[in-house]
């Protein structure tokens, strides 16, 4: 095998998303432009060793039970379900909201952990979840301590619109990530999702590289101007109890 191939069929994972957790054969060659008998023979390799399933009825292709096996892994060497949602579910119960833990992964911010409310209403957000990083409390505060130059790649690349308040001016978005670096935290509303808020708060390993954020979300109503400064230093402080543990086990993995 090429690298050019281990790189194509690498891409072709990459398709498999929560928003598109499904795919035609014709239908994603077309979208990744790509030979579909060269594409076929990816699936059907990656569906022999169980990365891929293809549904009966359908005949679509859908992740496999395989990686479920590697996030197990992760989470075990990270053990992050020993030491951190511990903490996590402390702070959902102080704040009653939802309560996520974000990675970073490349470009975006991947949700590995999530601590719910006891509330009626609640901000839902599922294990997996891919985020752009120009986007949403718990994604800007981690691009906010990237590069310049990371910044500015990621700017170029184009910005998608999520709700009528997600920015998109990049100047503007330039001047919020200076913001945020200087006070160390994030708060947005509806940014990403519709009438939701969202605070967050980031998280380095130890030699200072961001790797991720703590967020607290919930309906906007729920988060008045004179509620925030009260749930931002609950989150602080339990923030503060997880750079702990990252700075012991986060160069792990970052």
């Amino acid at each position: 095998m090429t690298l050019k191939t281990l790189e194509n069929a690498l891409d072709v994972l990459s398709y498999f998303t929560l928003e598109t957790p499904e795919w035609g054969l014709r239908e994603l060659a077309r979208t990744m432009d790509m030979n579909h008998t060269v594409l076929h023979r990816i699936l059907k390799t990656y569906e022999k060793k169980g990365y891929l399933i293809q549904n009966e009825v359908s005949k679509n292709y859908e992740l496999g039970l395989k990686f479920l096996e590697f996030s197990s892994v992760i989470k075990q060497k990270m053990k992050l379900s020993e030491f951190v949602v511990p903490v996590m579910k402390e702070l959902a119960e102080s704040v009653n909201e939802t309560v996520f833990l974000t990675l970073k992964d490349g470009r975006e911010g991947v949700t590995v952990e999530i601590a719910e409310c006891k509330q009626q209403i609640q901000f839902n957000v599922a294990v997996g979840t891919r985020t752009p990083l120009y986007v949403g409390a718990s994604c800007k505060v981690i691009m906010a301590f990237i590069p310049e130059k990371e910044q500015l790649e990621i700017l170029e690349t184009g910005m998608k619109v999520f709700t009528e308040k997600t920015m998109t001016d990049k100047e503007l978005i330039r001047q919020d990530l200076k913001d945020i670096s200087e006070k160390g935290w994030s708060f947005t509303k509806g940014e990403f999702s519709e009438s939701v808020f969202g605070i967050g708060v980031p998280l380095f390993n130890d030699a200072g590289t961001i790797i991720g954020s703590l967020t607290i979300a919930g309906p906007s109503y729920r988060m008045p101007e004179e509620k925030l400064e009260e749930a931002l230093q609950i989150i602080q402080t339990k923030t503060a109890t997880i750079q702990r543990y990252f700075n012991k086990f986060g160069s792990i993995y970052y």
